[in-house]
């Protein structure tokens, strides 16, 4: 490992990186303290690695990041699949807090087959992988892995780990002792479920055929133990082996159990697995389906840290290195919807298909379909993914803590007396002037207060868009004394949030001193997530990227602007009609109500033709020619209006 220590800022770093080779490898940014802040790889740590202090890197944790990294180390390796390993691997040492990880450090369920034994046996269990031993899963649901263990021993009677008197065999042999005929069996033996390894009733080379059966049978290939189990029962039916065929039914019912419990979902036999992501902004959920032969064998969800402040590849690419680092059941194909860069793709294919050895050559793609059986099978994935996270948020009460920190964090970050269980945000929207419009939201506790919001249509006519005066306009209205008094505006907030920065800002204050009042208020500026204080001439106050403080004034501030967008467009929509209709002779408004309630939207009224406007009898048959002729014109302009809109725009 090379290191390069004690640096101060983005020069001396720069200058540093000069001695990085042009090599693959992984690098690992460290903050002054020595800790390892992040962990990447690159097919040129040099290239790569002067992204960052040169700001060519646009995910926004970057630039946070970077302001705390003091050093930096790397580690030069062969290749690119070299690379993406050793960085499974420093990620799972070091745990970096700007890389995505597992959120909850739970192991999952396995199930495994101890290969090395000289009888091999099936058993249950979450302990690290281990040579010589072949795993099934992971399985998220431990009763769903024990059930499988259950069919499969009722289907091919091989031996449990958890068996007493398997495990008092097991180290008679490592002792240089084999089982006899004189040694004592173990139950299932005696009742016929067992095939008697503990007392000598069968040599290791007849057992081992058992064992591959079983191996098949957890990997998805369950056809061959239909046809088997429905041809033996026939056999023993036509000999008058009733006891023998009983046996073969009880295991080819089990068999199907199973296979109804497992969805077909796909028209051919393939062997994928489909991932599919559900984010939000602190927060993501993956879900697995591992498809064999067409079948659904394993559903599992993982819940991961992190979520929309992390660029999407990072996300998915990381996720899938650590996945298959835990699972030895490998697919043909790995079926996402995030193109992930080449750099990510190439070595991830190159080492799961090393994984893979197929003695057929087949090698691993990872694939993006755009429609089809796979695209629909994702779909219900990432469905799947949202709803276990949904289930995961409230197993956890995740939002109630991440709220309550969110606004303790805003309590410290902006020096307030207390956390601001009242926060109101205020947004304009307009078009050059015209339908100007502000909303008013309310969170209280953190949370959406519908009851509370409000919305202003702007009195004042302002000529062009001037949110600055709008802004003080709709401020002067909420924060009038009559209004503060009024019990339908709720009590006087702990912050005040405005869209937009410093100028915003400065105006709000102006607004509120002429009022007398002193209210605890921040601009949120859109371009770096950064929030402008009154009290702060250093500069604004950034929020930690990926903080709940952060997540929270982010939804107060695109709640408001939702808000204030619906209400423009509502507003905007009407006037629109009003005017169209407005140049009606002989449509009055009396007529204007009756046609709106019979068409029910301005929208149907466009479409429709003139019998069906004269079959409504509201107005005589020259204004409906004439309506008819007006709609007309409005219809053309909308689409020469629309050709010069894509024109512009080509």
């Amino acid at each position: 490992m090379t290191s390069a220590t004690e640096h101060s800022g983005a020069p001396d770093l720069r200058e540093q990186l000069k001695g990085v080779p042009e090599s693959p490898g992984c690098y690992l940014w460290k903050n002054a303290a020595g800790e390892i802040l992040y962990v990447g790889k690159a097919v040129d740590l040099h290239a790569r690695m002067m992204q960052y202090v040169s700001g060519q890197d646009e995910r926004l944790k970057i630039p946070f990041m970077m302001e705390q990294v003091a050093s930096f180390d790397y580690i030069v390796v062969n290749n690119e699949t070299e690379s993406l390993v050793l960085e499974k691997n420093l990620i799972q040492q070091y745990n970096p807090p700007f890389n995505v990880d597992y959120r909850d450090n739970k192991s999952y369920p396995f199930i495994a087959i101890t290969k090395s034994a000289a009888y091999p046996a099936i058993k249950f269990t979450r302990e690290k992988h281990r040579s010589g031993t072949r795993y099934f899963g992971p399985y998220t649901d431990a009763r769903a892995a024990r059930e499988t263990i259950d069919t499969v021993r009722r289907i091919v009677p091989i031996c449990a780990v958890s068996c007493e008197q398997y495990r008092k065999m097991t180290r008679m042999i490592e002792a240089g002792r084999w089982p006899t005929a004189d040694d004592k069996a173990c139950f299932a033996y005696h009742i016929g479920k067992g095939t008697g390894p503990c007392c000598a009733a069968i040599t290791p080379e007849e057992y081992a055929p058992l064992v591959a059966r079983v191996e098949r049978f957890l990997a998805g290939e369950r056809d061959e133990f239909v046809g088997e189990l429905e041809a033996e029962m026939k056999e023993a039916a036509a000999e008058l082996d009733f006891e023998h065929a009983a046996r073969a039914r009880d295991r080819l019912e089990a068999i199907k159990a199973l296979q109804e419990k497992q969805k077909a979902v796909l028209s051919r036999p393939l062997n994928i697995d489909v991932i599919g992501f559900f984010r939000e902004e602190t927060i993501a959920a993956a879900h697995v389906f591992v498809v064999r032969n067409g079948r659904i064998i394993i559903s599992n969800d993982f819940v991961l840290d992190k979520g929309l402040n992390v660029p999407a590849a990072d996300l998915v690419g990381q996720f899938l290195s650590k996945y298959y680092d835990q699972t030895s059941e490998l697919p043909h194909e790995v079926v996402i919807a995030e193109h992930l860069p080449e750099e990510t793709t190439r070595p991830l294919e190159q080492w799961l298909t090393e994984r893979l050895a197929s003695p057929h050559g087949a090698k691993v793609h990872v694939v993006v379909p755009e429609r089809g059986e796979r695209s629909q099978l994702l779909d219900l994935a990432a469905l799947n993914a949202k709803h276990a996270l949904m289930r995961h948020k409230m197993r956890t009460r995740y939002d109630e803590e991440r709220i309550d920190l969110a606004l303790l964090q805003l309590e410290s970050a902006l020096a307030l007396p207390e956390p601001p269980m009242r926060i109101e945000c205020f947004d304009i929207s307009t078009i050059h002037g015209n339908y100007s419009v502000a909303s008013m939201v309310v969170f209280t506790g953190g949370k959406p207060d519908k009851s509370q919001y409000r919305r202003f249509k702007i009195r004042k006519e302002y000529g062009e868009a001037n949110d600055f005066a709008m802004m003080s306009e709709v401020l002067r209205r909420r924060y009038a004394p009559e209004r503060m008094e009024d019990e339908r505006f709720g009590s006087r907030p702990d912050l005040l949030i405005l869209d937009g920065g410093k100028p915003q800002l400065t105006a709000a204050i102006n607004e509120l001193s002429e009022l007398g009042l002193d209210i605890p208020m921040a601009g949120l500026a859109k371009k770096d997530e950064e929030l402008y204080v009154p009290w702060d001439d250093t500069g604004p106050v950034v929020l930690p990227s990926g903080s709940p403080s952060l997540y929270l004034v982010k939804h107060v501030r695109d709640e408001a602007h939702r808000f204030a967008i619906t209400f423009h467009r509502e507003l905007r929509g009407k006037g629109m009609t009003a005017s169209i209709l407005d140049d009606v002779a002989g449509l009055g408004p009396v007529r204007k109500k009756a046609l709106m309630k019979h068409f029910k939207s301005f929208k149907n009224l466009k479409a429709a033709s003139l019998e069906e406007i004269k079959a409504t009898k509201v107005i005589p048959e020259e204004v409906a020619e004439e309506l008819v002729r007006v709609l007309a014109q409005y219809n053309e302009r909308k689409e020469e209006k629309e050709e010069q809109l894509a024109e512009d725009a080509s």
